[in-house]
């Protein structure tokens, strides 16, 4: 499973960040760092309000998922 883990940061306020990620169960780690600023833009259209500050795809085990 890979993620693509990325910082958003308040556009009004871009010192309160929270960290987000999508997973993708079908992708292998470069199809996710080929895809991941379309993606990104996606996420930023529907959340108009946020910026994204930072971002990264790694491998994640299944000890790792937040329930």
């Amino acid at each position: 499973m890979i993620e693509l883990l990325f910082v958003a940061c308040l556009s009004s306020a871009p010192d309160q960040c929270q960290q987000r990620s999508l997973l993708y169960t079908d992708v292998t780690h470069m199809a996710c760092m080929m895809g991941a600023q379309p993606e990104l833009a996606r996420w930023v259209e529907e959340h108009p309000n946020y910026t994204v500050s930072n971002w990264k795809c790694r491998e994640v085990g299944e000890g790792e998922i937040e329930a």
